[in-house]
Protein backbone atom coordinates (compact mmCIF):
# COMPACT_ATOMS: atom_id res chain seq x y z
CA UNK A 1 0.00 0.00 0.00
CA UNK A 2 1.46 3.37 -0.99
CA UNK A 3 1.61 6.32 1.40
CA UNK A 4 -1.10 8.09 -0.59
CA UNK A 5 -3.51 5.16 -0.47
CA UNK A 6 -2.68 4.60 3.19
CA UNK A 7 -3.50 8.22 3.99
CA UNK A 8 -6.77 7.94 2.10
CA UNK A 9 -7.76 4.71 3.84
CA UNK A 10 -7.04 6.03 7.32
CA UNK A 11 -8.76 9.33 6.59
CA UNK A 12 -11.87 7.30 5.83
CA UNK A 13 -11.34 5.18 8.94
CA UNK A 14 -10.65 8.08 11.34
CA UNK A 15 -14.27 8.67 12.51
CA UNK A 16 -14.62 4.98 13.45
CA UNK A 17 -11.07 4.24 14.59
CA UNK A 18 -11.66 4.78 18.31
CA UNK A 19 -14.88 2.77 18.31
CA UNK A 20 -13.06 -0.13 16.66
CA UNK A 21 -9.84 -0.12 18.67
CA UNK A 22 -10.03 1.93 21.88
CA UNK A 23 -11.64 -0.62 24.20
CA UNK A 24 -9.90 -3.61 22.59
CA UNK A 25 -6.41 -2.15 22.88
CA UNK A 26 -6.61 0.04 26.00
CA UNK A 27 -5.31 -2.65 28.38
CA UNK A 28 -2.38 -3.73 26.19
CA UNK A 29 -1.46 -0.11 25.51
CA UNK A 30 -1.30 0.63 29.24
CA UNK A 31 0.84 -2.45 29.87
CA UNK A 32 3.15 -1.58 27.00
CA UNK A 33 3.65 1.99 28.16
CA UNK A 34 4.46 0.85 31.71
CA UNK A 35 7.80 -0.19 30.22
CA UNK A 36 8.67 3.51 30.01
CA UNK A 37 10.89 4.90 32.77
CA UNK A 38 9.74 8.40 33.75
CA UNK A 39 13.27 9.37 34.81
CA UNK A 40 15.07 7.97 31.78
CA UNK A 41 12.53 8.29 28.95
CA UNK A 42 11.99 12.04 28.85
CA UNK A 43 11.72 12.60 25.10
CA UNK A 44 9.24 10.25 23.44
CA UNK A 45 8.11 9.67 19.88
CA UNK A 46 4.74 8.04 19.24
CA UNK A 47 5.34 6.73 15.72
CA UNK A 48 2.10 6.13 13.86
CA UNK A 49 0.18 7.74 16.70
CA UNK A 50 -3.21 7.53 15.00
CA UNK A 51 -5.93 9.21 17.03
CA UNK A 52 -3.69 9.42 20.10
CA UNK A 53 -4.96 6.41 22.05
CA UNK A 54 -1.57 6.18 23.80
CA UNK A 55 -1.54 9.79 24.98
CA UNK A 56 -3.59 9.39 28.21
CA UNK A 57 -1.25 6.60 29.38
CA UNK A 58 2.10 8.37 28.95
CA UNK A 59 4.23 8.96 32.06
CA UNK A 60 3.80 12.41 33.60
CA UNK A 61 6.45 14.94 32.66
CA UNK A 62 7.51 13.24 29.44
CA UNK A 63 7.86 15.41 26.33
CA UNK A 64 5.91 13.56 23.65
CA UNK A 65 5.82 13.97 19.88
CA UNK A 66 3.00 12.22 18.02
CA UNK A 67 3.64 11.50 14.34
CA UNK A 68 1.11 10.18 11.88
CA UNK A 69 0.67 10.17 8.13
CA UNK A 70 -2.98 11.20 8.30
CA UNK A 71 -4.09 14.74 9.29
CA UNK A 72 -7.57 13.46 10.17
CA UNK A 73 -6.05 11.15 12.77
CA UNK A 74 -3.85 13.89 14.22
CA UNK A 75 -6.85 16.19 14.63
CA UNK A 76 -8.34 13.53 16.90
CA UNK A 77 -5.03 13.17 18.72
CA UNK A 78 -4.97 16.93 19.30
CA UNK A 79 -8.45 16.83 20.82
CA UNK A 80 -7.54 13.84 23.00
CA UNK A 81 -4.39 15.53 24.30
CA UNK A 82 -6.44 18.64 25.11
CA UNK A 83 -9.04 16.60 27.01
CA UNK A 84 -6.45 14.84 29.14
CA UNK A 85 -4.38 17.97 29.74
CA UNK A 86 -1.24 16.78 27.93
CA UNK A 87 0.97 18.97 25.80
CA UNK A 88 1.94 16.89 22.76
CA UNK A 89 3.72 18.03 19.61
CA UNK A 90 1.84 16.79 16.53
CA UNK A 91 3.74 16.10 13.31
CA UNK A 92 2.45 14.90 9.95
CA UNK A 93 4.98 12.46 8.62
CA UNK A 94 5.85 9.02 7.26
CA UNK A 95 7.11 6.35 9.67
CA UNK A 96 9.45 5.09 6.94
CA UNK A 97 11.07 8.54 6.44
CA UNK A 98 10.96 10.29 9.81
CA UNK A 99 11.47 14.08 9.69
CA UNK A 100 13.79 14.12 12.73
CA UNK A 101 17.54 14.22 13.24
CA UNK A 102 19.38 11.14 14.43
CA UNK A 103 19.44 10.47 18.18
CA UNK A 104 16.55 12.82 18.98
CA UNK A 105 14.44 10.66 21.32
CA UNK A 106 15.00 8.54 24.43
CA UNK A 107 12.33 6.05 23.36
CA UNK A 108 10.12 5.43 20.36
CA UNK A 109 6.69 3.84 20.76
CA UNK A 110 5.64 1.65 17.82
CA UNK A 111 2.10 0.58 18.58
CA UNK A 112 0.25 -1.11 15.70
CA UNK A 113 2.38 0.50 13.02
CA UNK A 114 4.96 -2.07 11.83
CA UNK A 115 2.16 -4.23 10.45
CA UNK A 116 0.61 -1.24 8.69
CA UNK A 117 3.47 0.38 6.77
CA UNK A 118 4.52 -1.08 3.40
CA UNK A 119 8.12 -1.57 4.62
CA UNK A 120 8.24 -2.54 8.32
CA UNK A 121 12.02 -3.01 8.23
CA UNK A 122 12.47 0.57 7.00
CA UNK A 123 10.13 1.85 9.72
CA UNK A 124 12.10 -0.07 12.36
CA UNK A 125 15.39 1.29 11.00
CA UNK A 126 14.05 4.84 11.04
CA UNK A 127 12.81 4.45 14.61
CA UNK A 128 16.26 3.20 15.63
CA UNK A 129 17.97 6.07 13.80
CA UNK A 130 16.10 8.76 15.73
CA UNK A 131 16.63 7.01 19.10
CA UNK A 132 19.60 7.94 21.27
CA UNK A 133 22.18 5.22 21.99
CA UNK A 134 20.98 3.30 25.02
CA UNK A 135 17.36 4.10 24.20
CA UNK A 136 14.58 1.67 23.42
CA UNK A 137 11.86 0.89 20.92
CA UNK A 138 8.59 -0.26 22.49
CA UNK A 139 6.63 -2.43 20.07
CA UNK A 140 3.06 -3.68 20.35
CA UNK A 141 1.80 -5.33 17.20
CA UNK A 142 0.55 -8.49 15.52
CA UNK A 143 3.17 -10.79 14.05
CA UNK A 144 3.10 -14.26 12.59
CA UNK A 145 5.32 -16.73 14.40
CA UNK A 146 8.33 -17.61 12.29
CA UNK A 147 7.54 -20.70 10.23
CA UNK A 148 3.82 -20.60 11.04
CA UNK A 149 1.51 -21.64 8.21
CA UNK A 150 -1.40 -19.51 9.53
CA UNK A 151 -3.54 -19.96 6.38
CA UNK A 152 -6.44 -17.83 7.63
CA UNK A 153 -4.22 -14.89 8.54
CA UNK A 154 -2.36 -15.15 5.25
CA UNK A 155 -5.65 -15.24 3.36
CA UNK A 156 -6.93 -12.24 5.35
CA UNK A 157 -3.79 -10.38 4.31
CA UNK A 158 -4.85 -10.54 0.67
CA UNK A 159 -7.94 -8.47 1.47
CA UNK A 160 -6.70 -6.26 4.33
CA UNK A 161 -3.21 -5.24 3.21
CA UNK A 162 -4.33 -3.10 0.24
CA UNK A 163 -6.53 -1.08 2.61
CA UNK A 164 -5.53 -0.97 6.27
CA UNK A 165 -3.05 -3.47 7.70
CA UNK A 166 -0.97 -6.55 7.03
CA UNK A 167 -1.52 -9.86 8.79
CA UNK A 168 1.54 -11.67 7.44
CA UNK A 169 4.45 -9.75 9.02
CA UNK A 170 7.09 -11.92 10.74
CA UNK A 171 8.96 -9.84 13.31
CA UNK A 172 12.10 -11.96 13.17
CA UNK A 173 12.45 -11.23 9.45
CA UNK A 174 11.95 -7.50 10.02
CA UNK A 175 14.43 -7.47 12.90
CA UNK A 176 17.09 -9.36 10.93
CA UNK A 177 17.06 -6.63 8.28
CA UNK A 178 18.08 -3.90 10.77
CA UNK A 179 21.58 -4.34 12.28
CA UNK A 180 22.73 -2.92 15.60
CA UNK A 181 19.61 -3.74 17.61
CA UNK A 182 19.00 -6.17 20.47
CA UNK A 183 15.72 -7.67 21.69
CA UNK A 184 15.39 -7.20 25.45
CA UNK A 185 11.87 -8.57 25.84
CA UNK A 186 9.39 -10.50 23.74
CA UNK A 187 6.16 -11.73 25.33
CA UNK A 188 2.52 -12.31 24.38
CA UNK A 189 0.09 -9.39 24.53
CA UNK A 190 -3.19 -10.49 22.94
CA UNK A 191 -4.90 -13.35 21.10
CA UNK A 192 -2.61 -16.15 22.30
CA UNK A 193 0.54 -14.37 21.27
CA UNK A 194 -0.49 -13.10 17.85
CA UNK A 195 -0.03 -9.63 19.34
CA UNK A 196 3.29 -9.26 21.18
CA UNK A 197 5.10 -6.84 23.48
CA UNK A 198 8.65 -6.46 22.16
CA UNK A 199 11.33 -4.19 23.65
CA UNK A 200 14.31 -3.46 21.41
CA UNK A 201 17.49 -1.82 22.69
CA UNK A 202 19.28 0.65 20.43
CA UNK A 203 23.06 0.97 20.43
Amino acid sequence: MSAASQRLAYTWLAPWYDALLESATCGPRKKSLRRLDAARDRDLLLCGAGSGLDIPHLPPGAAATALDLTPAMLRRARERSRRCGRSVSLVIGDATALPFAAATFDAVVLHLILAVVPSPALALAEAARVTRPGGRLLILDKFLARGARAPIRRLANVFLSPLFTRTDVVFEEVFAAVPGLRVEEDRPALLRGWFRFITVAVG
